[in-house]
């Protein structure tokens, strides 16, 4: 690739560097609770290293290398900087690297999952290493990695078979995705979970499941599917291969993780707090997602603590196949003012997923009312924060046992200095800077809630056995007619959407959120107007403010839409460019594009106030009433062909013209400076620290983790 075309790989200069603010919030806890939110912390961040791995080869001696520097440095760059005969600009160029780096947890971005390369020569990464052995060590067991460009293929994540970097199939560089979905079938069949997995194909092309464990070899009691560690597959394009279990994938982390969840128990609140920890202790060291599943179980019961938390291998955007997870764990406090406005959402969410576009026959015959609280987080472990949760994943304890929401609120609020917004007009641009902050409160709250948490999946759950009337099925409002698919034993939701599921579901829940928020009574629970209708008003400027943002949001998702694979490298980014192209073809001109110079330099979004209600809610109700019946009745086929249109790009106005004007416009994302925790032995107390939100002060946060 030419310079011009690595442009846009390049890091963010400067990453926007922010705090999350915690320390009023910790100090208002028990001592008993600060211990508890300590030793969770603590669990969390010992699977960082994973994360690492799980981005690419070369992220964990990157970190080893960034912490190594901060150690010879002594707290003093510019000293350091000097020894190694780096200039100033020099030494910026790669403290803006190390803050973005260390913000996503690897050399990918977080969000987008494109690579990221120093803007610097190659030069003051090499003479900054020789000031130290141990960082000398590090930088060269890179292996070139951190400036590579490599293969354009290589700059993204993604399958190997199209040319892409994963590392979730490690040392298996001629495994298809044919091979990766015959061993995610014969995982179904046989009841084994996949989030805790990475699959490798040996040279004998034995198939390898590495089961995340502390322990290194079976259980003795066995594993989740019994006492066998090797299975001949008798059927299906992998007959007569061998899957193979091996225990102990990232043994030294599961069983630091393991040690803290048992402490996590130790300092519980109630006896359902210390059975989670013991659930996920007992996961962490025997590698079960029965065990697992288990915690998610006490979790949902959890009502109302102070110390929330959640731990696993919990999201599966990251890998191509959309089936394992990525490392993930967070601690955090609840802000109990900000949770009543949540309280009173939850009692109201029956009532507003009746106003949802589709008939009984396609909603969960009872809503299992969450726990829906905001929270400060302390800590939050992965490869990036999100602004809401809605967990556990798994289909059959949503459906049937609940599910809880969060909303993280120092995530929210934390501000960017100096941030720009362009494409909004002009004339909107103050509206829309005051208004945004609730605006996007109330999207998070209604995507989180009823977005994830609405939806009856109709399946068979037994042979014979059906959740729905199948003499009578429902009859679709796409059709007409009777449905004629369904989710057979076994299947879930992940396994038949596979790959396309995340992206689907996240533009689900941004619909369904888009279209309650059009309804007044529900803006009134946030404390915007009276419940009456008024788009004139106060709770009408947070209506407008969160339709613009969506439509800001999708115009510039594509940035993060690859041009030579035609592909998208991130679930919500496609999820919000499809709720955007269902503006812009809405009736009556609700939405468009404008722009007079031939560059589109002056690119604006025009989206009619007064057609909110009317042309814009009615392109919401369309799309989401069709996306919501294909998943509902397992109508993958045409589920696909429906998504896949809705989020074509194509190479033509969208993919050159407009995405090199929003590439040219591009923000830096947000990397999050967290504190830390320490515990003194002695008295059994805990102690915060917060560091100053700069690129020396996140560096100097991570290199305290001890990780």
């Amino acid at each position: 690739m030419n310079a011009q075309e690595l442009t846009q790989y390049l890091a963010d200069a400067p990453p926007a560097v922010v705090r999350l603010e915690i320390e009023k919030h910790f100090e208002a806890l028990s001592d008993k609770q600060k211990r508890y939110a300590h030793f969770i912390s603590k669990a969390s961040l010992a699977g960082s290293r994973i994360v690492l791995r799980q981005v690419s080869p070369e992220s964990e001696p990157i970190y080893d290398f960034i912490v190594a520097l901060h150690k010879s440095a002594g707290g003093d760059w510019k000293a350091l900087a000097e020894k190694a005969g780096v200039d100033e600009q020099g030494l910026t160029g790669f403290l803006q690297y190390a803050a973005q780096f260390l913000g996503n947890s690897g050399n990918y971005k977080s969000f987008g999952d494109s690579k990221f390369l120093p803007r610097c020569d190659e030069s003051v990464f090499a003479s900054l290493a020789s000031t130290s052995p141990d960082a000398e060590k590090h930088y060269k067991a890179t292996n070139g990695a951190i400036f590579s460009a490599g293969k354009p293929g290589l700059l993204h994540l993604g399958f190997t078979s199209d040319g892409h970097l994963t590392t979730y199939y490690p040392d298996s560089p001629d495994i298809t995705k044919d091979e990766i979905d015959a061993v995610a079938k014969w995982m179904q069949g046989k009841g084994l979970l996949p989030e805790n997995t990475r699959l490798r194909k040996t040279k004998d092309s034995v198939f390898e499941l590495l089961i995340a464990s502390a322990r290194t070899s079976l259980p003795e009691k066995g594993g989740d599917i019994g006492k066998e560690t090797e299975y001949v597959v008798s059927e299906g394009p992998l007959e007569g291969k061998t899957i193979k279990l091996v225990y102990g994938d990232h043994a030294n982390e599961m069983g630091a993780i393991t040690g803290f969840s048992k402490k996590a128990a130790e300092n519980a609140e109630n006896e359902t707090q210390e059975k989670m920890h013991l659930a996920y202790a007992e996961s962490f060291e025997d590698g079960s997602l029965l065990a697992f599943k288990d915690s998610q179980r006490h979790w949902i019961r959890d009502q109302g603590p102070m110390v929330e938390c959640n731990i696993g291998f919990i999201e599966t955007y990251r890998d191509p196949a959309g089936i394992r997870g990525e490392w993930e764990g967070f601690a955090a406090v609840v802000n109990l003012e900000r949770t009543r406005s949540f309280a009173e959402l939850v009692r109201s969410a029956p009532d507003l997923i009746n106003l949802l576009p589709w008939s009984k026959e396609f909603e969960k015959d009872k809503f299992l009312s969450p726990d829906f609280t905001s929270l400060e987080v302390l800590t939050f472990a992965g490869s990036g924060i999100p602004a809401g949760i809605n967990i556990p994943n798994y289909d059959d304890i949503r459906q049937q046992e609940g599910f809880k929401n969060v909303s993280l609120g120092n995530v929210l609020s934390a501000k960017a200095p100096d941030e720009k917004i362009p494409f909004i007009p002009e004339s909107s641009l103050e509206l829309f800077q005051k208004y945004r902050d609730a605006a996007f409160e109330v999207q998070v709250g209604l995507h989180e809630l009823t977005g994830h948490g609405c939806g009856k999946l109709l399946q068979e759950t037994a042979p014979g056995v059906f959740n729905f009337d199948v003499e009578n099925p429902p009859v679709s409002p796409l059709t007409g007619k009777p449905i004629t698919t369904w989710y057979k034993p076994g299947q879930t939701w992940g396994s038949v959407f596979g790959g396309l599921a995340g992206a689907y579901e996240e533009c689900r829940a941004e619909l369904v959120a888009m279209h309650l928020s059009c309804e007044f009574s529900a803006l009134k629970i946030f404390g915007l107007g009276d419940g009456t209708v008024d788009m004139d008003g106060e709770a009408g400027d947070v209506l407008y403010a969160s339709y613009l943002g969506m439509a800001r949001a999708g115009l510039t998702a594509v940035e993060f839409w690859d041009p030579k694979s035609q592909k998208w490298g991130q679930p919500h980014c496609q999820a919000r460019f499809a709720i955007f192209k269902a503006f812009l073809e809405a009736e009556d001109d609700f939405c468009k594009l404008e722009y007079k110079n031939e560059d589109l330099s002056d690119l604006t979004i025009r989206l009619d106030r007064s057609k909110i209600l009317t042309s814009g809610r009615k392109a919401v109700a369309d799309f989401l009433q069709k996306i919501h019946i294909y998943k509902s009745t397992a109508d993958v086929e045409a589920g696909t062909k429906f998504f896949n249109d809705m989020t074509s790009v194509g190479l033509e106005y969208w993919g050159t013209t407009v995405r090199d004007v929003v590439l040219k416009n591009k923000q830096p994302r947000k990397v999050f400076v967290q504190a830390n925790t320490h515990l003194d032995e002695d008295t059994g107390k805990v102690t915060l620290k917060q560091y100053e939100p700069s690129l020396e002060g996140l560096i100097q946060s991570w290199a305290e983790r001890d990780l």
